[in-house]
């Protein structure tokens, strides 16, 4: 009997797998690419700037603007930046690109809609129809939650994301994509695949760069097959195509976007978890989080700023897409270590204050030294090493790095290499003296954002 009754179990499990096996087919799980040699970059640098964007391109309630992704410092690292601005009602169209990124909002607070394939529609907006009819249905559709200034957006290639700001400020943000990562199997380019709209943007207006410029996905494709495949008239089709729309990539929404309120994006998220039950899966990830938090400091000084990391620990995201994020604060003339990224290529985006920084490369040669301030650009190639000093005004940065798990080594301060040497290593390093090794070992006792000094 026992036998049977373990026969039968045996039997009843492989037809539940072999029912279950299609429905997880269309389930994307967290999978963590291995990031190898794809891609072999020339970075034999001599000199390093503070970028700003070259190219624009205007919508009708918003800007885009993209760095020059031909830069030497750009194709060393990989990656290309992009800052958006969208204005109040305004609606960033529907797209996906061949690479995966982070987003930083550096100013405003929107909405923010994800569509993933296999994910269910777990989402409702209020009903619809008039009031005296008798069938009201509610629109379904996949997440939408709030973002706003401090939050980090990620996304994967090829999943589409939307923007709509309903504040009554603009949404300012800078996106870093990681063309170098294993997920983009195209080229080195930028590529974005609107969904909608007519991206190459408003008539008279200068015409923005190839790797945001064009029509939508569904432009070429022809009228009446179209029409079979939506099962809808031809008209319909021409809208979508938007072959005679002049407004942009950013349109303007001409009345609100009647979504119930994503406040509770975290319940439905959790909700979401238990719903799945069976793997961790991208319909069960956050897409976002806030690090603008001081109290969230993974370091802090008194008088000299602090530091929050956001990594694939506290954003599993970002172990599948294998980036991460810093933010650094640096209070009036305070300093940070000089530090090296020991696993990853850093590009630092400048959203306050005016600071100095210097660059070098392993020759000793400095790459960069100057003075760098809000809305510039620069990037630091991966063992470079980097010191940061901030100015009168202080000096903050957002830095994204290629990879989730990013480390720095740093040189002064009380867990720096420096410091961890024996002192007769150091002595005849340096041909200093004992009474001179044990000042430069513990100058600093902080750990590596420095108060100014007081002399």
């Amino acid at each position: 009997m026992a036998a049977t009754n373990v026969l039968l179990f045996s039997l009843l499990s492989l037809c539940l797998i072999a029912l279950l096996s299609p429905t997880l087919a269309q389930i994307p799980t967290l999978q963590r690419p291995q990031r190898g040699q794809q891609w072999q970059h020339e970075c034999d640098i001599q000199q390093l700037r503070a970028a700003e964007p070259t190219r624009r391109l205007r919508a009708e309630a918003g800007l885009i603007e993209v760095w020059e992704t031909n830069d030497e410092q750009f194709r060393c690292a990989g990656v290309a930046a992009v800052r958006y601005v969208i204005e109040p009602k305004g609606l960033l169209l529907p797209s996906y690109t061949n690479a995966p990124y982070v987003t930083y909002v550096t100013q405003g607070r929107g909405l923010q809609g994800v569509i993933v394939p296999g994910c269910p529609e777990s989402f409702e907006s209020p009903r619809v129809g008039s009031e005296t009819s008798q069938e009201e249905e509610r629109d379904h559709h996949q997440k939408v939650f709030r973002v706003r200034e401090g939050d980090v957006i990620g996304s994967p290639a090829g999943v589409v994301q939307w923007t709509y700001n309903d504040g009554d400020t603009p949404i300012v943000s800078v996106t870093l994509l990681d063309l170098s990562n294993p997920h983009n199997q195209l080229d080195l380019n930028f590529r974005s695949f609107y969904l909608a709209g007519n991206p190459q943007g408003q008539k008279g207006q200068e015409r923005g760069p190839r790797e945001v410029a064009g029509k939508n996905i569904f432009n070429g494709f022809n009228d009446e097959l179209l029409a079979d495949v939506f099962n809808v008239d031809t008209e319909i089709i021409r809208n979508i195509k938007a072959e005679n729309d002049d407004r942009g990539s950013i349109i303007r929404v001409e009345r609100d976007l009647e979504l119930l309120n994503p406040e509770w994006d975290q319940m439905e998220e959790e909700r979401m978890r238990r719903f799945n039950g069976l793997e961790e899966t991208f319909c069960s990830l956050s897409f976002k989080h806030n690090i603008d938090q001081p109290l969230h400091a993974d370091v802090f000084t008194k008088y000299g700023g602090r530091i929050n990391t956001l990594n694939g620990h506290k954003l599993p995201l970002l172990q599948y897409i294998q980036l991460s994020v810093e933010r650094g604060v640096l209070y009036k003339n305070a300093l940070m270590t000089p530090h090296w990224n020991m696993n990853a290529h850093s590009i630092m985006y400048i959203t306050r204050g005016t600071g100095r920084i210097q660059v070098a490369r392993e020759n000793g040669l400095l790459v960069f030294d100057g003075r760098v301030q809000e809305g510039q650009l620069l990037v630091v190639p991966q063992n470079f090493v980097v010191v940061k000093k901030a100015e009168q005004e202080g000096l903050e940065w957002v830095s994204f790095k290629t990879n989730n798990n990013a480390i720095i080594s740093p040189l002064a301060g009380r867990i720096s290499a420096i410091r961890s040497m024996p002192e007769e290593v150091l002595m005849n390093s340096y041909d200093l003296s004992r009474d001179e090794v044990r000042r430069l070992k513990y100058g600093r006792e902080e750990l590596s954002v420095f108060s100014p000094r007081l002399d």
